[in-house]
C-alpha cells in the first residue's frame, strides 16, 4: 500500500484533486496509434534539413573512407593478414566516431557564429508572452538532501514569481525515496518550503512506497494521477536549475506549437568546487554550446530528451511514451533504465515533433564531484544504453531516432573498442618485430621485394586523427571570441586559451582510465549484473589518498604491464603509445588530484577553467546560491530538528498532524497487511522504550510503521 497516496482529495494535505490520465505500455512490434491526429512534424522542419544531413554524415563517411585507405598504406609492408584487417574495421569505426563528432561541430559553429539554436519562435530577448494554460513543474527525488533539493526549487519558483506567470504553475516533489530518516525530513522541508512561500495552493508533495520502475515509473505514476490537469510537463532533477523567463519563453513556444511534444533545453553545468568539477562544467560551457547547436542544427524535429530540464507535452508523453518491460532478466531485460531516449523516439514515432533549443542559456545542473562518482553514475547509464540495443528494431522509428540510440550505446562500447584497438596495435608491432621479409620471392624479378612500412603515413594518420578529434576544442574557443560576455566570464582570450589547454592535458591524462572503466562496465553488464539503484553523491567531501589508492591500484598496474610490453617492442612504441601509459600509471595520484577541492579553488583564484555563469552569476543562480546559504546556516545553527525520523515526529507536533492527515485510512479488521508492517508492529509492542524500537526495526520496518497511523500512534507511546 502506498504509504502516502491511497487516500482521498480531502485526506490528502499534500496534493491536489486527482485527474487521472490513461498511459499504457507502448507495443514495440506495431505502428502506434496516433489517435486520428494530422501529422504536423513538418511545420516545425528546418527547411533543406536533408541537406544538412548529408552533409554531416557524407563528409563524416569520406573522413572515413581517406582514414581508411591511408592506414592500411602504413601497414602495407605485412601484406593482408588477419591482425591488419582487425586493425582496419576498429579504425573504421572509431575513425567514424570521430569524424561524425567533428561534422556535427562544423554545423553547430555555423549556428552558433549565425547566432541560431531557436526556433519555434522562441526569442532570446523581449517582453515576455503570455501564457494560457497549466504547466507542472516536476522535481523527482530518490534518497536526496530535502533541504538542499527545494533550495533549487525555491529558486525556480521565485525566479517564476519574478516573471509575474506563478498563476501559470504548480510545483510537485515527487519523492522515491526509500531512506525512512529522509522521508520525514522530506516532509518538513516541504512543510518550511510552503511556509516560506506563502502559497499552499501551488506546492505539492508525494511519496511513492513502492519504486516501481524508478524515475520513469514516478513519472508515470504522476501522470497517471495528476496529468489531466496539465498542458505541460517541465521535468527537473534533484540538482536542476532553470530560470523563470527562460521557462515562460519555452511553455509558450510549446502552447503555440500543437504538434510539438517535448522541447529539450541545454543545461549548463555549474556549481563545481573540485577540480574534477571545475573542469567538467568548463568543458560543458566552452564546448557545449558547439556540440548542443550541432546535433540540433542536424536533428530538427527529430531531436532527443535528456531525462531532465526539458518542457513535455503531458498527452502526447501519455499517448506514446508508456515504456513496456523487455524480456529478460536485468541487466538487459526489465524496465528500462535509460528511459530518455526511448520516451523521445516514442514519442516521435506517434507524430510528435521533438525539438532541442540550445540558443537559450537559463537551465543549469551540477556535476560529480570526482572520477570515482562519474564512474558510478556511469555504470547505470552504460546498463540502460546497452539495453537500447533490444529497442532498436521497434516498428515505425525514425531512422534519426535510432541513430540517437546508436549513439548511446557507442558512447560506451567506443572504450572497449580504443582498448582492443591499442592491444591489436600492439600485438602488429611484436608481429612485424619478429617479422623476416623475403626480399626476393619465387619468381626471378630484377628488384627485391622491399618492405614499405611508411612512417611518413603513420604520422601523417595520426596528426589527422588527433586534428579531428581536437577541432571541435577549437571551434569552440574561436566561437566564443565572437561571444564578448562569455570571453569576458572565462577570464578573457589569454586565460580562455590557457584553461582550454589544461583542460585537454588534464582530460587526455584522465582519459585512459575513464576507457578501461567503461571497459569493465561493459564487461560486466555483459556477464548480467545488474547495477542496481543508488543516491548520487552530489557533495564534494575530502577522500584520502588510501581511499583513492584501493579503487585505481589495478589500472596503475595494468599501466605498468602495458608499458612493459611496449618496450619490449620497441622504444618508438612505447614512446608513441606514452600519453596513453603515462595516464594509467598516474592514476592514482590524478583520481586524488582532481577530486581535491583546494586544487580546483585555487585554478579559480588564478583565473582558470572560469565560465561566465560564476564570475557573473545569472539572477537565478544568485537565488539558488543564496537559498543554499541560508540551508548551510541553519544547519550549523544550535537546537537544530533531529534528522531522525521517529524523534522527528515527536519533536514536531505540526509535522505529525500533516503526516498523520496523508496516511491512509486505518486498516479494517481482517485486512491483510503488508509483511514488514506487520513485524514492524509487533517489535514495536515489544519495545520498552523508543532507543529499543530503534534497534530492532529494519530500515523497511520503518519505513513501513511511518506509512501506518497505527504504527505511529504506537511510537508516541513508547517512552524515550
Amino acid at each position: 500500500m502506498d504509504a502516502v497516496t491511497d487516500f482521498s482529495p480531502s485526506e490528502a494535505p499534500f496534493l491536489p484533486r486527482e485527474a487521472p490520465l490513461k498511459m499504457e505500455p507502448q507495443n514495440l512490434h506495431q505502428q502506434p496509434d496516433r489517435h486520428g491526429r494530422p501529422f504536423r512534424i513538418l511545420d516545425t522542419t528546418p527547411k533543406l534539413l536533408w541537406l544538412r544531413r548529408l552533409f554531416v554524415f557524407g563528409t563524416a563517411i569520406l573522413l572515413t573512407g581517406f582514414g581508411v585507405y591511408k592506414i592500411n598504406q602504413v601497414f602495407n609492408s605485412l601484406g593482408v593478414s588477419t591482425l591488419g584487417v582487425i586493425v582496419l574495421v576498429l579504425f573504421a569505426i572509431l575513425g567514424f566516431w570521430i569524424a561524425l563528432s567533428f561534422t556535427s561541430s562544423l554545423g553547430g559553429f555555423v549556428s552558433l557564429i549565425c547566432r541560431g539554436g531557436l526556433g519555434l519562435g522562441i526569442h532570446r530577448t523581449g517582453a515576455l508572452p503570455q501564457l494560457k494554460a497549466k504547466t507542472a513543474v516536476l522535481m523527482p527525488t530518490y534518497n536526496e538532501d530535502p533541504t538542499r533539493v527545494l533550495a533549487g526549487l525555491k529558486a525556480i519558483y521565485d525566479s517564476i514569481q519574478a516573471t509575474g506567470q506563478i498563476d501559470a504553475f504548480d510545483f510537485f516533489l515527487l519523492s522515491d525515496t526509500t531512506n525512512p530518516d529522509v522521508w520525514l525530513q522530506e516532509e518538513r522541508a516541504f512543510l518550511a518550503f510552503r511556509q516560506a512561500t506563502g502559497d499552499h495552493q501551488r506546492i505539492f508533495y508525494r511519496r511513492r512506497h513502492q519504486n516501481t520502475d524508478r524515475k520513469a515509473g514516478n513519472l508515470h505514476d504522476w501522470v497517471t494521477r495528476f496529468g489531466g490537469s496539465y498542458q505541460q510537463m517541465l521535468t527537473l532533477d534533484a540538482d536542476s536549475v532553470m530560470d523563470g523567463s527562460l521557462i515562460v519563453r519555452v511553455v509558450s513556444a510549446m502552447e503555440n506549437h500543437e504538434g510539438v511534444g517535448l522541447i529539450q533545453t541545454l543545461p549548463v553545468i555549474v556549481g563545481g568546487r573540485t577540480l574534477f568539477a571545475r573542469m567538467q562544467q568548463f568543458a560543458g560551457r566552452v564546448y557545449g554550446p558547439l556540440i548542443a547547436h550541432g546535433i540540433a542544427w542536424w536533428h530538427g524535429s527529430e531531436g532527443n530528451y535528456w531525462g531532465h530540464n526539458a518542457i513535455i507535452r503531458t498527452r502526447a508523453f501519455a499517448e506514446q511514451a508508456g515504456l513496456p518491460h523487455l524480456k529478460g532478466r536485468p541487466p538487459f531485460g526489465g524496465h528500462i533504465l535509460s528511459h530518455d531516449f526511448v520516451e523521445a523516439a516514442l514519442m516521435r514515432r506517434g507524430g510528435w515533433a521533438i525539438h532541442m533549443v540550445p540558443g537559450l542559456f537559463g537551465s543549469y545542473e551540477e556535476s560529480p564531484p570526482s572520477l570515482t562518482d562519474v564512474a558510478i553514475r556511469d555504470r547505470r547509464w552504460c546498463q540502460g544504453n546497452l539495453q537500447h540495443a533490444k529497442i532498436l528494431g521497434t516498428k515505425g522509428l525514425h531512422w534519426v531516432s535510432r541513430t540517437h540510440m546508436l549513439t548511446g550505446i557507442g558512447s560506451y562500447v567506443m572504450s572497449p573498442l580504443w582498448l582492443l584497438f591499442l592491444l591489436f596495435g600492439i600485438l602488429i608491432s611484436l608481429q612485424s618485430h619478429f617479422y623476416h621479409p623475403e626480399y626476393f620471392g619465387t619468381k626471378p624479378t630484377l628488384y627485391p621485394h622491399w618492405p614499405r612500412v611508411d612512417p611518413v603515413q603513420a604520422k601523417f594518420v595520426f596528426i589527422g586523427t588527433m586534428g579531428i578529434l581536437l577541432a571541435p576544442k577549437g571551434l569552440a574557443f574561436i566561437a566564443m571570441l565572437f561571444d564578448r560576455a562569455a570571453l569576458r566570464g572565462s577570464g578573457g582570450v589569454i586565460r580562455l586559451f590557457l584553461s582550454i589547454i589544461l583542460e585537454t592535458l588534464i582530460g587526455g591524462l584522465i582519459a585512459p582510465i575513464a576507457m578501461l572503466i567503461q571497459t569493465s562496465g561493459v564487461i560486466s553488464i555483459l556477464l548480467g549484473r545488474d547495477s542496481g539503484w543508488n543516491a548520487q553523491n552530489r557533495e564534494d567531501g575530502r577522500v584520502s589518498l588510501r581511499e583513492v589508492a584501493r579503487g585505481y591500484w589495478v589500472y596503475t598496474v595494468f599501466g605498468l604491464l602495458l608499458a612493459a610490453a611496449a618496450w619490449s617492442v620497441s622504444q618508438a612504441l612505447f614512446l608513441w603509445m606514452t600519453p596513453v601509459l603515462l595516464g594509467l600509471v598516474l592514476a592514482i595520484p590524478l583520481a586524488a588530484l582532481t577530486a581535491s577541492r583546494d586544487v580546483g579553488l585555487g585554478l579559480r583564484t588564478a583565473g582558470l577553467l572560469l565560465i561566465e555563469e560564476e564570475t557573473a552569476p545569472p539572477p537565478i543562480l544568485r537565488l539558488a546560491a543564496e537559498n543554499d546559504r541560508l540551508r548551510t546556516e541553519a544547519m550549523r545553527a544550535p537546537h537544530q530538528p533531529p534528522n531522525e525520523a521517529f524523534a522527528l515526529l515527536r519533536t514536531d507536533r505540526a509535522l505529525l498532524d500533516a503526516h498523520l492527515g496523508a496516511l491512509p485510512p486505518a486498516r479494517k479488521p481482517g485486512s491483510a497487511i503488508d509483511a514488514n508492517l506487520l513485524v514492524g508492529l509487533v517489535k514495536l509492542k515489544e519495545a520498552s522504550s523508543l532507543k529499543t524500537a530503534l534497534s530492532k526495526l529494519n530500515r523497511q520496518e520503518k519505513a513501513a510503521v511511518l506509512g501506518s497511523a497505527e504504527g505511529v500512534a504506537l511510537l508516541e507511546q513508547l517512552p524515550e
